[in-house]
C-alpha cells in the first residue's frame, strides 16, 4: 500500500503545483502592476524576494534541515541570479522601450526556447511533432491575445534594443531553469524548498545592489506607498514567490522542462481573464481565440507527457 499512496501523493502534488504555476502567476501580473504604482521595480523585487526567501528558509530550519550546505548554496546562487534577477531586471528595462502588449508576447517565447535549448531532451522532444506543434500554436495564442493591442501601439524609436534585452532574459531564464532542473538533480542532498529559498535571497541580493544604485530608498517617502501596494507585495511575496515559485522548482525535478514550461503560454490567458474580473476590462473574439489557441497548444506538449510516470522525489 505504501508505493500507491506514495504516488497519488506525487499526483497531487503535481496536480497543486500546475495550478499554482499557472493560475496564481498569471495572477501577479495584476498585483505586480498595482505595487508599481507606488514601488520602484527593483525595489519591489528587492523586497518581494527578500521576504519570501527568509521565510521559507526559516520554515526549512524549522523542519530540521540542514539548510547551510555549500552544495545547496553554490547552485543555489548561479539559479537565483541567473533564473531570477536577471529575467526580471532585463523585462524592468526592456519595458522603457516597448509596449507592455509586446513584453507579454516576447516573454512567452520563453517556453520555446527552454524547448530549443533542453539538450538532453531533444532526441525525444525535437523528433515529436505534438510536441514542436504545441509549441508554435501556443506561442501564435499569445500573439492573437495581444494582436490587437500591438496594432495601436506606437513602438518606441529604439524599441529594438527592448527586443534583444527581453529575448536575453527569455533565454536566461529558460538557461537558469534547465540548470535548476538537471544541475541540482544530481545534488542529491539539495532539498527543493530550501534551494529555491536561497535562490531568491541570492536575487534579492543583486535588486538590494541595483536598487541601491539607483537611488530608491533615498525618492521613496513609505508613507505615500498605499494600502493597496503593501497588499499587492504580500500578495507577490506568499503566492507569487513561497508557493509558486517554489512550486516550480518543485516541478522541474518530477516533470520535463518543456511541460512545466507551457506556464509561459498559459500565465497571459490568467491576465487577461484575472483583467476581465477584476479591471472590468473588456475581451474581444479576437482575444478569446488566442486564450483558446493558447490552451491547444498546451493541450498538444501535455498529451506528448502525460504517459510518462511522475520521477521519483
Amino acid at each position: 500500500m505504501e508505493e500507491p499512496n506514495k504516488a497519488n501523493r506525487n499526483i497531487t502534488g503535481i496536480i497543486t503545483a500546475y495550478f499554482l504555476i499557472y493560475v496564481v502567476w498569471g495572477s501577479t501580473y495584476f498585483f505586480i502592476g498595482v505595487a508599481l504604482k507606488d514601488l520602484p521595480p527593483f525595489l519591489l523585487g528587492a523586497l518581494r524576494f527578500t521576504a519570501a526567501a527568509l521565510i521559507l528558509l526559516g520554515i526549512c530550519h524549522l523542519r530540521g534541515e540542514r539548510i547551510f550546505r555549500r552544495s545547496l548554496i553554490k547552485c543555489s546562487a548561479v539559479s537565483g541570479i541567473v533564473l531570477l534577477f536577471i529575467d526580471m531586471a532585463v523585462v524592468m528595462l526592456a519595458q522603457r522601450y516597448l509596449t507592455s502588449s509586446l513584453v507579454a508576447i516576447i516573454a512567452s517565447s520563453t517556453a520555446l526556447w527552454i524547448l530549443l535549448l533542453d539538450a538532453p531532451m531533444w532526441k525525444t522532444n525535437l523528433r515529436n511533432p505534438l510536441t514542436i506543434a504545441g509549441g508554435i500554436i501556443g506561442f501564435g495564442g499569445v500573439i492573437l491575445l495581444y494582436m490587437e493591442q500591438l496594432n495601436a501601439a506606437n513602438l518606441h524609436p529604439h524599441s529594438e534594443c527592448g527586443i534583444l534585452l527581453l529575448v536575453f532574459g527569455c533565454i536566461s531564464w529558460a538557461l537558469g531553469t534547465l540548470y535548476a532542473k538537471y544541475r541540482s538533480s544530481r545534488e542529491e542532498e539539495v532539498n527543493a524548498f530550501a534551494g529555491s529559498g536561497w535562490q531568491m535571497l541570492f536575487a534579492s541580493g543583486m535588486f538590494w545592489i541595483c536598487s541601491t544604485v539607483n537611488g530608491d530608498m533615498q525618492r521613496l517617502d513609505l508613507s505615500d506607498v498605499s494600502s493597496a501596494s503593501w497588499l499587492s507585495l504580500a500578495y507577490l511575496i506568499f503566492f507569487g514567490s513561497l508557493l509558486a515559485y517554489s512550486a516550480y522548482v518543485w516541478l522541474l525535478k518530477v516533470r520535463p522542462a518543456a511541460e512545466v514550461g507551457t506556464h509561459a503560454y498559459v500565465n497571459p490567458f490568467i491576465a487577461v481573464l484575472l483583467g476581465v474580473i477584476l479591471g472590468n476590462e473588456q475581451v474581444t473574439f479576437i482575444q478569446l481565440g488566442g486564450l483558446f489557441i493558447i490552451l491547444l497548444g498546451v493541450m498538444l506538449i501535455g498529451r506528448k507527457h502525460k504517459k510518462q510516470p511522475p520521477e521519483p522525489i
